[in-house]
């Protein structure tokens, strides 16, 4: 390919028009916005006005594909149809970029992820914008290093995403399992789930509690506590809730010769004289703590959030170089949503990987009788404009 890539959106809401943003303000240089769909005609309005004359306008997402006037696509509508937007661009060799999560059960995604490997030619990829942040970038490098030890614990409490009622009545989709599949871990959580599994690897099992519509007039979860297992003997908790008025962010991993946390962007490393089971083994004081320091750790600093991820899907496309996250990596943080849905749905603890067709199962029950009225096989067209992937 020469030049720069020919980019196309399918959906303008809230992410899409600021992916648009950002590629217009010359922010990713290797990509020419060429193309934009929506069905809501208050979005196609919206970027008459706001985007370029050069920038073409389609009121359905094939047509766009159809018209060879993208090399490359965005896809940024309601969760349901990221797989199916995905897989359609992939057959027609379009380059693509999924936004999160990679769809609403595993199922699907695997599907989506055989069509990319059926077109290998197509450089897919997963907007998990958080991994470009070099505090969680650092903290994998340092759990998966060995350097530490063995993982023992994972602690992550996420709740600083309080949402009013207002917020869930902006649109009759919001968390309703026909509209958005989930609540907090769908919508909210889908980037702290990767890069749980990004930094800690996969649990065995896990087990979930959850509330819903707990804090609000809601169908889905607003509140959740989960402890995981690990085949080494590690154990982890993940608690995330739409109600705390002021939340907190704190991601503590324990290894056998550190601690580290992320908080308030900040990386804490506290190095142990020496490993914890050699320590317990040789020690012979009853109430001794273990030696250890602080350690200054650095970073490169960088945090580019969704600009990094789609200049580098540029350069995977133009000259080979890595991405981000590959498009394939959406299922595994996707698999601990739907496993936690799952065990709070059975009210018992689940193995991983999920049983996908009992999980299926199992949201279609909820789908049935949900107040968004729709079956998930619609393409809940009439909100990909003003919902365009926003969270």
């Amino acid at each position: 390919m020469d030049g720069r890539i020919r980019l196309g959106i399918i959906g303008v809401g809230n992410m899409g028009s600021g992916h648009a943003a950002n590629v217009l303000a010359g922010k990713c240089p290797d990509l020419e916005l060429t193309a934009v769909a929506d069905t809501n005609p208050d979005r196609l309005a919206w970027a008459k006005e706001n985007l370029t004359d050069g920038v073409a306008r389609f009121d359905d997402a094939v047509k766009m594909l159809d018209s060879g006037r993208i090399d490359a696509c965005i896809v940024s509508v309601p969760h349901y149809d990221h797989p199916k937007y995905a897989v359609a661009c992939m057959e027609r060799g379009i380059h693509v970029m999924v936004e999160k999560p990679a769809g609403v059960y595993t199922k699907q995604v695997r599907e989506m992820n055989a069509a990319a490997d059926r077109h290998p030619e197509v450089v897919f990829g997963m907007m998990f914008n958080q991994r470009t942040n070099c505090v969680y970038r650092k903290m994998r490098e340092l759990v998966r290093s060995g350097e530490y030890g063995r993982l023992r614990r994972a602690n992550w409490i996420i709740t600083n995403w309080y949402r009013p009622q207002a917020y869930y009545d902006s649109g009759n989709w919001r968390a309703t399992w026909a509209g958005e599949g989930g609540g907090v871990l769908l919508n909210q959580c889908p980037h702290q789930l990767d890069l749980w599994q990004w930094i800690c690897g996969m649990p065995e099992s896990l087990q979930s509690h959850m509330r819903f519509g707990q804090w609000h007039d809601i169908e889905v979860e607003d509140d959740v506590t989960t402890y995981m297992e690990y085949p080494n003997g590690a154990t982890g908790v993940f608690v995330t809730t739409t109600g705390d008025a002021h939340g907190t962010n704190r991601f503590e991993v324990q290894l056998d010769r550190a601690r580290i946390i992320v908080e308030n962007d900040r990386l804490s490393l506290l190095e142990f004289e020496v490993s914890e089971p050699e320590f317990s083994r040789t020690n012979k004081a009853p109430f001794a703590t273990m030696p250890a320091r602080e350690v200054e750790v650095e970073t490169d600093g960088e945090n580019p959030q969704h600009v990094g991820v789609l200049n580098a899907w540029a350069g995977a496309i133009l000259r080979g170089e890595p991405l981000v996250a590959d498009g394939r990596e959406g299922i595994n943080g996707l698999m601990l949503s739907n496993a936690m849905h799952l065990s709070a749905f059975l009210g018992r603890k689940v193995a991983l990987p999920v049983d996908e067709e009992l999980y299926r199962e199992e949201l279609m029950k909820r789908v049935a009788t949900s107040r968004r009225k729709a079956g998930v096989t619609a393409t809940f067209a009439d909100t990909s404009g003003t919902y365009g992937g926003a969270k």
